[in-house]
């Protein structure tokens, strides 16, 4: 991807080396979706199964969101620490986000334009180890998320190591994918799909939710193919980025990472779609490039 000399996004916030905090644990509600003010718990809409990856079951992953598994609240004690030593590698790789988080900002911007409309861009924040925000404290373990409360896309860039190592998806287009994904959540949440998601779900079967919680990634995964449609017409990517893109989608499957991490596949569980689909969508988003062509709501099997 061409992408070094380009614009920088202003919209990040590095907080690298500060402390995230103590962890304590208590129940966790779902949210009813948007109000006049911040809800005080909203759910982690994170990239398809990154937690998966990390070892956590899928049904645990479904009882914190349903409600009945733990949450992790803030303690008062902050502290800030000094700043690390950062390699090069690491400061280019943050360079990259930030262009990449522009790139978006310019697509999104000239889509909702075009509809009318003025696009709320969001912040993007780097992160070590572990993280608060608006949804609660995070680590490193939870990978890159969207957080609809404060309206922010959270990773740690070490992430990016466990893509390319760990999950053999190599490529700065699969890492820039990652970032478009999390960036779909955000245009889902400000159209209001997200919050109208979180409140159907409350009368949902676990079953039920999974399906839907399905359709909503595979939107994500579209929207971050409409994404990637606009930056190839910039003449940003190289020869083999596309493949980069849709083995990143490929290896973070449901079927996949289940198969990686426990040996067999729950579909049941399954909440953010196979392989299979997730390399269609986002597939069809940049074929497309039409925000319209992501609807996966109405079909009959996403």
């Amino acid at each position: 991807m061409q992408w070094r000399g380009r614009r920088e996004s202003d919209n990040v916030e590095d907080r690298r080396g500060q402390s995230g905090g103590g962890f304590s644990r208590s129940g966790v509600r779902l949210p009813i979706g948007r109000g006049g003010g911040r809800p005080s718990l909203i759910v982690l809409v994170v990239i398809g199964g990154v937690l998966w990856m990390m070892g956590v079951s899928p049904s645990t992953i479904l009882s914190l969101l349903l409600g009945g598994g733990d949450n992790y609240t803030r303690q008062t004690q902050t502290s800030q620490q000094a700043s690390p030593q950062r390699s090069a590698a690491e400061e280019e790789m943050a360079s990259f986000v930030k262009v990449v988080l522009a790139e978006t900002e310019d697509v999104w911007g000239t889509i909702f334009q075009k509809a009318g409309q003025t696009y709320p861009q969001p912040k993007l924040v780097l992160f070590s180890n572990q993280i608060r925000s608006a949804c609660g404290a995070a680590s490193a373990a939870t990978g890159p998320f969207y957080c609809p409360g404060d309206q922010k896309v959270y990773i740690d860039l070490s992430f990016y190591q466990e893509l390319k190592t760990r999950f053999e998806a190599p490529g700065d287009f699969a890492q820039a994918y990652v970032i478009a994904h999390e960036v779909g959540h955000h245009i889902q949440n400000v159209t209001g799909i997200l919050p109208k998601f979180n409140e159907m779900r409350r009368s949902m079967s676990e079953v039920e939710a999974n399906k839907m919680s399905i359709r909503v990634e595979l939107q994500a995964d579209c929207y971050a193919g409409v994404w990637g449609h606009y930056t190839n017409q910039k003449g940003l990517l190289d020869n083999g980025d596309l493949d980069e893109a849709l083995n990143a989608a490929t290896q973070i499957g449901d079927d996949a990472l289940q198969k990686r991490t426990q040996g067999y596949v729950v579909p049941d569980s399954f909440n953010h779609g196979t392989s299979a689909q997730r390399k269609r969508w986002f597939a069809k988003g940049y074929e497309s490039g039409s925000v319209g062509a992501c609807d996966t709501f109405s079909v009959a099997n996403p």
